[in-house]
C-alpha cells in the first residue's frame, strides 16, 4: 500500500468510518473513569480497604499502556486484523475473569488482561485512522474526536448508573463494549504486513520499565513502603538503560529508530501527556469536589458533565475541517482556556468545577484531532502502527501520573486547591503546541 492509499474501501462514508472507529476505541475510557466510581463497592464486597482496591485502576493503566504499544507493533508486523483479533480475545477473557473473580488478586489479574485487550482495540483504531486517505483524514479525525469526547463525558454517569442499578462487576468490564464494534470495522489489509520480528525482548524490557514507572507514580495511592519504592526506582533505571541499549542495537525493533529519533514525536508526546494528564487529574478531582463538598450524587455529576461532550464534539469537528495551522491554534486556545478554568475552579465553586471538567474534555477531543493527524502523516508506513501505539502508551502513562498527582495533592491540601497545580498540564501543552509542533502535518 502506498502512502496515498487507504485501509478503508473507497467511497466509505466519513461519518461511518469515524463512528465505527470511535466506538472501537471509546470504551477504553470506561476502564478508568467509570471504574473509579465503583471502587467503594468493590472494597465493601471483597472486604478490603479502599486504598487496596486502587490496584484495580493501577492494573488497568499499566495493561492499557503496554497493550497499546504491543498491539501497534503487531499491527505493523502481522497486520491490523491480527492485532484486533488478539485484542478481542484478551478483552473477552479478561471480562470473564473479572465477572467470576472470587477475590482481589483474581480481579486485578482480570483487569490487567482486559486492559491489554482494550489497548489493542485502541491501537487498531488509531492505525486504521492513519490509513484513511489523506484528503478524508481531517474529517474522520474530527468525527473520531467527537465520539471519544462523548465517551469521556458520559463515563462517570454510566459508571454510577451501572454500579447503582446493576453491579459493580459490570462497571469494571465496561471496556468490553468495544467488542460490539469489531464486526463493523472493515480491515481489508490491502497493504502487506511487514513480517518483521515482533521483538519480544524489546517488548519485555519496555513492559518492565512501564510497570515500574506506573507503580512509582501511584506509590502514594498504593501505600508502598520505602524499600518497595527504592526497588521500583532501581528497576526503572536499569530497564530504561537496557531499553536504550537495545534500541540502539536493534534500530528496527520494538522501538524503531525512525520513530524515537524524531523530535516531533517527543514534542507530540509531551503535548499529549499535558492534555491527557490534565484530563485524568481533572476527572479525579472534580467529581470528588461535587460529591463531597456540594453533596451531588453520581447521576447529577454525570449529567452535569455531559455539556463537555457537546463542547468537545463541536470544537473537534471545527478543528477537523480547518487548515493545519488554524487547527493548532484551536488546540492552543482551548488548552489555555482549560488551564484558566482549572485555576478558577480552585475556589471550590460547583459551576467552576463543571466548566473546568468540560474544558478538559474539549481539550482532549481537539488534541485527538491535531496530534493523531500530525503523527499519522509523519510516521513512515512500515512503523505507523508502532509509532502510534508508543504515542498512546506515553499518553496513558501521563494520565496515570496526572491522577496520581491529583490524589497526592488532595491528601495534602484538600479537594479544590490541587486544581491550581493541575492547570500546569494543559498550560505546558499549549506552550509546546504553539512553539514546537510543526506548521504542517505533511
Amino acid at each position: 500500500m502506498s502512502p496515498g492509499t487507504s485501509d478503508e474501501p473507497a467511497g466509505t462514508g466519513v461519518v461511518s468510518v469515524a463512528l465505527r472507529l470511535g466506538m472501537l476505541a471509546g470504551p477504553t475510557v470506561f476502564g478508568v473513569t467509570s471504574a473509579g466510581v465503583a471502587l467503594p463497592h468493590v472494597a465493601a464486597a471483597l472486604h478490603t480497604s479502599l486504598g487496596t482496591v486502587v490496584w484495580v485502576l493501577t492494573a488497568h493503566a499499566f495493561g492499557l499502556g503496554v497493550g497499546t504499544a504491543v498491539a501497534g507493533r503487531i499491527a505493523d508486523a502481522r497486520g491490523v486484523r491480527t492485532a484486533l483479533l488478539a485484542g478481542t480475545v484478551a478483552v473477552c477473557a479478561g471480562t470473564v475473569v473479572c465477572l467470576l473473580a472470587p477475590g482481589l488478586a483474581a480481579l486485578v489479574g482480570g483487569r490487567l488482561l482486559l486492559a491489554a485487550g482494550s489497548g489493542a482495540m485502541l491501537a487498531s483504531a488509531v492505525t486504521l485512522l492513519a490509513g484513511v486517505q489523506p484528503a478524508q483524514r481531517p474529517r474522520v479525525l474530527a468525527g473520531y474526536g467527537m465520539v471519544l469526547a462523548t465517551f469521556a463525558a458520559v463515563a462517570t454517569l454510566v459508571g454510577g448508573l451501572v454500579t447503582a442499578w446493576l453491579s459493580w462487576r459490570l462497571t469494571l468490564v465496561l471496556p468490553v463494549l468495544s467488542v460490539a464494534a469489531v464486526p463493523f470495522c472493515r480491515v481489508p489489509e490491502r497493504r502487506a504486513a511487514s513480517r518483521s520480528p515482533l521483538d519480544g525482548p524489546g517488548a519485555a524490557v519496555l513492559t518492565i520499565a512501564v510497570g515500574a514507572l506506573v507503580l512509582l507514580v501511584q506509590a502514594r495511592a498504593l501505600h508502598l513502603r520505602l524499600p518497595a519504592v527504592i526497588t521500583l526506582a532501581a528497576a526503572l533505571a536499569v530497564a530504561t538503560a537496557v531499553l536504550v541499549w537495545w534500541a540502539i542495537r536493534h534500530p528496527h525493533g520494538f522501538l524503531p529508530r525512525s520513530v524515537v529519533a524524531d523530535g516531533t514525536f517527543w514534542t507530540t508526546v509531551v503535548v499529549g501527556v499535558g492534555v491527557v494528564g490534565g484530563l485524568f487529574a481533572t476527572m479525579y478531582s472534580v467529581p470528588q469536589i461535587l460529591a463531597r463538598v456540594h453533596g451531588w450524587g453520581a447521576f447529577t455529576i454525570g449529567a452535569a458533565l455531559l455539556p463537555g461532550a457537546a463542547v468537545g464534539a463541536a470544537l473537534s469537528r471545527a478543528a477537523g475541517i480547518l487548515a493545519e495551522r488554524a487547527r493548532r491554534r484551536v488546540l492552543v486556545a482551548i488548552a489555555v482556556t482549560s488551564a484558566a478554568g482549572l485555576s478558577a475552579a480552585a475556589g471550590g465553586a460547583a459551576w467552576a468545577a463543571v466548566i473546568a471538567a468540560s474544558l478538559a474534555l474539549a481539550t482532549f477531543a481537539v488534541a485527538q484531532v491535531v496530534l493523531t493527524g500530525i503523527m499519522a502523516a509523519r510516521l513512515p508506513l512500515p512503523v505507523r502502527g508502532s509509532g502510534l501505539g508508543l504515542l498512546n502508551l506515553f499518553f496513558f502513562v501521563g494520565g496515570a501520573a496526572g491522577s496520581a498527582l491529583a490524589g497526592a495533592l488532595t491528601a495534602a491540601s484538600g479537594l479544590a486547591r490541587p486544581l491550581l497545580a493541575i492547570a500546569a498540564f494543559p498550560l505546558v501543552a499549549a506552550v509546546l503546541a504553539a512553539t514546537r509542533l510543526p506548521r504542517s502535518a505533511g
